[in-house]
Order: C-alpha cells, then sequence, then structure tokens
C-alpha cells in the first residue's frame, strides 16, 4: 500500500465533503472524536460549490440559501445550526432576497421574506382558494416534517384536500419541486413541508461573495478542531465483514478504518462502495432528474435593466410537467435567477451582472453526444434558455446615449438583441458536469427518490447523510450531517 493515510483508525470517516459531510465532520470533532474527511475533489461544497473560469468564480448550486432566519429568531433551522456548530450569523454574511415570483401565463404570484406578501398575493390571484390556504398553511405549521417515522403521502393530494383549484396547487409545486423534488411530478409530503418552510415561511437569502463563503465557514471550524481531510482522493471500496464495514481503501491505495462511516455522497453511490453488493447496487431508488444550467455575465446590474426579482420560477402552461425530459432539455419551466439582487449590506453591489437560468435536463441524451455534438448542443439549449427567460422578464430597459437620454423600454423583439448586446461572458454546466464533480448517478441533483430517513444501511457501522437522508437545500444539508452524527455517532442511537 502506497497511501500516507494507511493502517491509520479513526472513530469516523465521512465520506465527502458537502455541506451535510462537513457539518457531520465538524459536529464530531467538537466532542474530540479523530474524524478524516475524504474527498474526491479539490473543492468542497460537493453540489454547492464554485468553479474559476476565465478569471471568475461562478457559484454551483446555489441560487439561494433558504431558511433565512432574522437577527433574533429562535428555534428556526439556520439557528439551530449556528448553534450546533458554535458559528456566528457574521460567518455567513447573510442577505435577504429582494422578491421573487411565481408566474405561469396569465398569474403571477410574488413574494418575499415577509410570508404576508405571499399570502395576500393569493388572496388577490385567488381570493376563492385563500381560506383552504390558511388552513393548509396551519397544517403544514403544525406537520412534524423531522420525525423518522412519517407514513408518507403524496404532496400533491395533501394540497388538493385544501386546495380545489388546480392551478395554484400547480404554482405553489413549481418552487418546491425545482428546490429539491427527486420524484416527477410530486414528492412525499414531509419533503414538501420543509421545503414550504424553507422557501416561503422562512425565505431567501445569499452570502455577497455567493457559496464559498460557506465554505469557507465550514472549512475554518473543521480545522479550528483539529479534524483531518484528505482532499483529491475520494473512497475506492468499503471491506465489509459480517455486516459491518471493516476497512475502507481509498483512491491512493490506503486503507483505514473506523469505528463509524457516514457518507454524503448518495443512496446507490455509497452501497456501490461496499464489497458486499453488485455493481448496480441501488438501482431501484436512484434519482432520474437532473438539469442544465446557464449563466450570463451582464455589463450591467440587472436592475439597470429593469430586471428586480430575485428569482422567477416559471411554467409555461397551467400544467406543471415536473419530470425527466425526453430530449436533451424541457424548456417550458424553470428557474430564472438573479444574484444581484439581494439587500447586500452597507451598500455593496457584486461588480458583474449575472443571470442564471435552470431547467431540467436529459443525463442520458447528454451522454451519448460526441465532443462536437455535445459543445453545439450546449450552444444551442443556451440560446433557447435565454430566448425563454425572456418571455417571464419585462423588456429590458436601453438608452439611446449613454447619460443622455432616459432609459427606453425595448420592444420585445429587440430584448434578445439586447441581451446579447449586455453578455460580457457565458458559461452552461449539464448534467454530465453534475456526474463528474458530484459522483452522483445520472446526474441527479435531489438524489434518490425514496430517502432514508433514518440514515442507515445494511451495514451496522455505515450510515447515510445528506440529500439521500431526507433533509434538502443547503441549510437541511447541514441539519441532516448535524443529525446523524448526533444519531449514530454521538448519542443513544449509535
Amino acid at each position: 500500500m502506497t497511501g500516507e493515510l494507511n493502517g491509520a483508525h479513526y472513530d469516523c470517516i465521512v465520506i465527502g465533503a458537502g455541506m451535510s459531510g462537513m457539518a457531520a465532520a465538524i459536529r464530531l470533532a467538537m466532542f474530540e472524536r479523530r474524524v478524516l474527511v475524504v474527498e474526491r475533489h479539490n473543492a468542497a461544497g460537493g453540489l454547492n460549490s464554485f468553479y474559476s473560469f476565465d478569471g471568475r468564480k461562478y457559484d454551483v448550486g446555489l441560487h439561494a440559501m433558504t431558511n433565512y432566519a432574522p437577527p433574533g429568531a429562535k428555534g428556526l433551522p439556520l439557528i439551530k445550526i449556528l448553534r450546533q456548530l458554535r458559528l456566528s450569523r457574521d460567518d455567513l454574511d447573510l442577505a435577504e432576497q429582494m422578491g421573487s415570483r411565481i408566474a405561469i401565463p396569465g398569474y403571477s404570484l410574488s413574494f418575499t421574506n415577509d410570508f404576508a406578501v405571499l399570502e395576500s398575493e393569493i388572496e388577490r390571484a385567488f381570493p376563492s382558494q385563500i381560506d383552504g390556504f390558511r388552513r393548509l398553511v396551519e397544517h403544514l405549521k403544525a406537520f412534524n416534517e423531522t420525525a423518522l417515522d412519517i407514513q408518507e403521502q403524496s404532496a400533491v393530494a395533501v394540497l388538493s384536500e385544501y386546495l380545489s383549484d388546480p392551478i395554484l396547487v400547480n404554482m405553489l409545486m413549481i418552487p418546491v419541486c425545482y428546490y429539491g423534488s427527486a420524484r416527477e411530478n410530486d414528492l412525499d409530503f414531509s419533503q414538501f413541508v420543509i421545503l414550504f418552510k424553507a422557501l416561503f415561511l422562512e425565505g431567501f437569502a445569499r452570502p455577497y461573495e455567493g457559496v464559498r463563503v460557506i465554505i469557507r465557514a465550514l472549512m475554518n471550524r473543521y480545522r479550528e478542531l483539529g479534524g483531518e481531510r484528505k482532499m483529491k482522493c475520494g473512497v475506492r471500496e468499503i471491506i465489509t465483514e459480517n455486516g459491518h464495514a471493516s476497512r475502507v481503501i481509498l483512491d491512493d491505495g490506503s486503507e483505514v478504518t473506523a469505528d463509524k462511516v457516514i457518507s454524503s455522497i448518495g443512496y446507490a453511490e455509497t452501497l456501490r462502495l461496499c464489497s458486499d453488493q453488485p455493481g448496480d447496487a441501488g438501482r431501484d431508488n436512484t434519482g432520474a432528474l437532473s438539469f442544465v444550467e446557464t449563466i450570463t455575465v451582464l455589463k450591467q446590474q440587472p436592475s439597470d435593466l429593469g430586471w428586480k426579482d430575485t428569482i422567477v420560477f416559471f411554467n409555461d402552461s397551467e400544467t406543471f410537467d415536473y419530470r425527466r425530459p425526453k430530449n436533451l432539455v424541457d424548456d417550458r419551466s424553470g428557474v430564472i435567477c438573479f444574484p444581484n439582487n439581494y439587500r447586500y449590506s452597507d451598500g455593496r453591489r457584486l461588480e458583474e451582472g449575472f443571470l442564471r437560468i435552470t431547467a431540467l435536463a436529459n443525463y442520458d441524451r447528454w451522454a451519448t453526444l460526441e465532443d462536437t455534438e455535445y459543445q453545439s448542443a450546449k450552444q444551442e439549449w443556451y440560446e433557447r434558455l435565454q430566448r425563454r427567460a425572456l418571455d417571464f422578464l419585462p423588456p429590458p430597459r436601453v438608452r439611446q446615449k449613454e447619460h443622455t437620454t432616459p432609459p427606453m423600454v425595448a420592444h420585445k423583439a429587440q430584448a434578445r438583441f439586447v441581451l446579447t448586446e449586455q453578455t460580457a461572458a457565458q458559461d452552461m454546466f449539464t448534467p454530465l458536469t453534475i456526474t463528474k464533480f458530484t459522483g452522483h448517478l445520472g446526474g441527479a441533483v435531489y438524489g434518490a427518490p425514496n430517502k432514508v430517513k433514518s440514515g442507515r444501511t445494511h451495514l451496522d457501522n455505515l450510515y447515510l447523510c445528506g440529500t439521500d437522508q431526507g433533509f434538502l437545500g443547503i441549510t437541511g444539508a447541514m441539519l441532516s450531517g448535524i443529525s446523524m452524527a448526533n444519531l449514530h455517532v454521538l448519542g443513544a442511537g449509535s
């Protein structure tokens, strides 16, 4: 064996340096457990990371951090994370959203971090549904979505018990699905509750410098506690004996042992590392939903062009079809995000404008393309998604002569030309990019459709945390890591 860690023993090995893995590792290190985090890539963050391209840093995955908690709030998920990891609010530098929308033909619902705005919008647009909506919200607030023994229910079915208008049901499902559903056209009601609270009852925020602020805070905290990590080196195999993970073999050939192993890389992905499992283990619970995302750098602030929304969730018909598309991309629905449009403190503004567009994609179709076809398809779908976004944004404002004339609203036919003229740089990632940098099978961003809420696997000392355990989003991922570390390593559940 040639690896530098060969023969080392740990209280716990954490596979993956994403948000959930790092939170689990920090929690264990706080209680003086000897912990090793192994990460196959050179950057932490997992599905919520960043990369550099042509001198710019681009966020991956972060449209917004959900579950915002204002100063002085108590009992909210973000507050629990700060307390459990001994982090300061200042470490995250969070700024609230300016305001977002759900848009379909003929209907638009605005919302902010003040839930009363969404409630009033629903009363305006769907007056016959407001009483049912208020009853639904009371049911959501009373629901214990974190219980590990909850009976599964269809979210669409539960919503339909309270709301008789399918258009409103669809509009509420659009942002919830795009922020965390691993199931086609539905999700378990407990997952819906987690996401509804995260998006609407608590709301959106973002660090001024993006996701790397959160990653840096976690990494710094882990280092302070003396935790060990091995970057650019993943797990090759988990050797199992008598229902127990006895050894972990790393990519560099090192063999290390641990009392417990926590994996944040996904259900099927974890099973396929185990020596007692077949190569297609977990195939009956592998996610099929993936995405493409375009990133456009603008020469102006989006608000200067008349684009003041933080996020727009769009769908081009009253029916919402959230499933794996037959084509490379389904541009009928998606997410438009302007990272500039947050209430950054001290009057700060991002130096450049950013426009991000996300839509459903088919991993298998992308995987069949030769390189030239792949590059051509990326350009084609980049342009198509730009056009689609313009359908749901106000026509951009332009000046005929800088500083001498008031802005003019571009005619819809001119909007695409204006956007092209305002583009300083562009990039796009596909389902193949997601698999390359996260290892998720099929580029499945939200993982397995059936979550393993207990975090337990077939091995008595191997546990899951993160998306496939069932807590969603950046905040949810960190809560998952903390909860599984508490339950299976630190607590009575071990």
